[in-house]
């Protein structure tokens, strides 16, 4: 999904970024599995709308990034639903590899079971061969 840059400036003025963010949460299109929430500064959401890739804001690198850059595992955009309160946006993308730098498919591989956290999704790819 793409869409015009004066469209997209239609959509980011419409929405409520707390402290200059919006919440992202991101699912995969056809299993609806959540792969991760990240948070999309008004750039992040211009180019995620116009170019068709998941872009989002890091907060520790305070810095743009697009998702894949470095691994290859884009997110594709194929909707976009927006929160009552326009605040959070809900993605469904097209996953290719793994979404979770740790190596999994979701950032969500980890189960709360007697009170540890448990593994319960295989690792999808090396995060070492591919985060040089």
């Amino acid at each position: 999904m793409k869409i015009s840059k004066k469209q997209a400036q239609q959509v980011v003025r419409s929405l409520k970024f707390k402290e200059g963010l919006v919440t992202a949460v991101v699912r995969e299109l056809k299993t609806k599995d959540v792969l991760m929430v990240g948070y999309m500064n008004e750039q992040a959401l211009l180019k995620t709308l116009t170019t068709g890739l998941m872009h989002y804001w890091s907060r520790s690198r305070r810095k743009l990034w697009l998702k894949g850059e470095q691994s290859r595992h884009y997110q594709r955009v194929r909707d976009v639903f927006v929160d009552c309160d326009g605040d959070a946006l809900l993605f469904d993308v097209e996953q290719i590899g793994g979404a979770c730098h740790e190596g999994y498919w979701s950032c969500f591989y980890r189960k709360v079971r007697g009170g540890k956290l448990t593994p319960n999704l295989k690792k999808v790819f090396n995060p070492k061969k591919v985060y040089k």
